[in-house]
């Protein structure tokens, strides 16, 4: 079904955004309400669910915190994320340097934290049970911990040299927390230990002699702006300025070598970017520039590019009930990516006498019809 991703003639997002969509996030609850922020500091709420029952629908927007809202974030809103145990709560974080705990039902927010400078991502554990601790990239170096019980941000873990430009929690254990800055570290925390970090992730494994001793410890050779856990967080996939991208084992902190070629990244702030989950083998989907490159994780193949924005694609959120991905770009528009559905073939009837375009082009031919066109 992923392999087939196409971009869906009969679903529409509805347009509320009048400027870039720079995240989005579905709820992992029940899979139907999705959110977004825009670059005019816009975040508007989605229903994805089809509620006309017609085969062409638009997924309605259910409300905004727009322009005319009386908190709504004066600047870029970089992140937005739902409450990981129920629809009740949602996040966003902004480069108006606040971080706001939004009521669902009221559209209030119920708590808001001010940084000393542009919040470029925040991310609350999918898992926890025992914390309440949202972590902030920032400006700053010091990587924040917000804790929601208490509403203080007194917790910080402090390692990188350069500002924070992605952040996210295992999905596997609660207390473990993988950051990546703009001084081309990716470090991973236990934020119950007073030191913190647990491991500087190395592209060279450790190995000196490839290295001089001040490149060791680096990930990437550039910015990290963008980190991604597989579900099980069994690995973490980080992508740099370097235009490269890395898998490394979460639990050794080792890169895996996998090769996905050159991934290039303009991004100057974070990159979002999603991997399936359910799927076998896995994917990431990748903005690449007004498109979307899809690789699989554990081989690095470059699989398919999604095209259909006019602009630079932002981020993409995966819907892993229906394989489904939607993506965010900076021609203010929301794409759904529906798996094609594949026609059943009758018995009597060769392959060949099919229209072309049901054919995914991973079963087309592909030989050549004349040598000079080889």
């Amino acid at each position: 079904r992923v392999l087939s991703l196409e971009l869906n003639k009969d679903r529409d997002v509805e347009r509320i955004h009048g400027s870039g969509i720079n995240t989005l996030d579905i709820e992992p609850v029940e899979g139907r309400y999705m959110l977004s922020g825009g670059s005019d500091g816009v975040v508007v709420l989605y229903d994805l669910e089809n509620l006309s029952r017609k085969p062409s629908y638009t997924c309605k927007a259910l409300f905004s915190v727009g322009r005319s809202h009386p908190d709504v974030h004066k600047f870029s809103v970089e992140t937005v994320q739902w409450y990981p145990h129920d629809t009740g709560m949602f996040t966003s974080s902004s480069f108006d340097k606040t971080l706001k705990i939004w009521d669902t039902n009221t559209l209030q927010p119920a708590d808001v934290f001010h940084f000393e400078g542009t919040v470029y991502s925040h991310h609350m554990s999918p898992v926890a049970t025992k914390h309440c601790l949202i972590a902030v990239g920032t400006k700053s170096p010091k990587v924040q911990l917000c804790d929601l019980k208490s509403g203080s941000s007194s917790h910080i873990l402090q390692g990188h040299r350069q500002e924070v430009l992605a952040v996210s929690w295992s999905p596997r254990h609660e207390y473990i927390l993988a950051t990546g800055s703009a001084d081309g570290r990716v470090k991973l925390w236990d934020v119950r230990r007073a030191s913190g970090c647990l491991s500087t992730l190395d592209q060279h494994n450790g190995e000196k002699s490839k290295a001089s001793s001040e490149a060791a410890n680096i990930a990437h050779n550039g910015r990290v702006n963008g980190l991604c856990y597989t579900h099980d967080g069994l690995h973490l996939l980080t992508i740099g300025t370097d235009d490269r991208m890395r898998l490394w084992n979460s639990s050794t902190g080792e890169n895996t070598l996998v090769n996905y070629g050159k991934v290039c990244n303009e991004s100057r702030k974070g990159l979002k970017f999603a991997i399936s989950y359910g799927c076998n083998p896995e994917f990431a989907f990748v903005p690449h520039g007004s498109s979307i490159a899809v690789y699989t994780v554990f081989t690095g193949e470059l699989m398919t590019v999604l095209r259909g924005h006019y602009s630079t694609v932002n981020c993409c959120v995966f819907q892993p009930h229906f394989q489904e991905l939607y993506s965010g770009s900076k021609d203010c528009n929301i794409l759904a990516w529906i798996p094609a559905p594949r026609e059943p073939v009758p018995d009597d009837t060769s392959e060949k006498s099919l229209p072309q375009q049901h054919l995914n082009p991973a079963y087309e031919d592909a030989w050549s019809s004349s040598d000079d066109e080889g």
